[in-house]
């Protein structure tokens, strides 16, 4: 199990025990997280998954391949720490990881 913390718009905290392998998109849709919209179901052909990376996990969390950067051209107030949660896989290296849900989705 690795500890994912996702933040809403609102501020609500979301400290979540999930299994290494799972998104971050997953967790979030399981915990109805708000503002977590998944409307592709993780298959990176939308950008209502956007999230940002907490600064102190960007590199850890690693960068957008090219195709999620073709979806983050969809994505509401695009920033360098941006990333799509269905792709971002929960590894050992992420426990602890945070991210924040923007205000509203693409």
């Amino acid at each position: 199990m690795a500890q994912l913390n996702i933040i809403a718009f609102d501020g609500t905290r979301f400290d979540l025990s999930v299994e290494e392998g799972s998104t971050v998109m997953e967790n979030a849709v399981r915990n109805s997280v708000p503002g977590i919209d998944a409307e592709c179901g993780g298959a990176c052909a939308c950008a209502t998954c956007h999230v940002y990376v907490d600064d102190e996990w960007v590199e850890r969390a690693g960068s957008p391949s090219p195709m999620e950067e073709d979806m983050l051209d969809f994505a509401v107030d695009v920033r360098p720490n941006s990333r799509l949660s269905c792709q971002i896989k929960m590894t050992a290296a992420l426990d602890g990881l945070t991210v924040h849900v923007p205000e509203r989705q693409g």
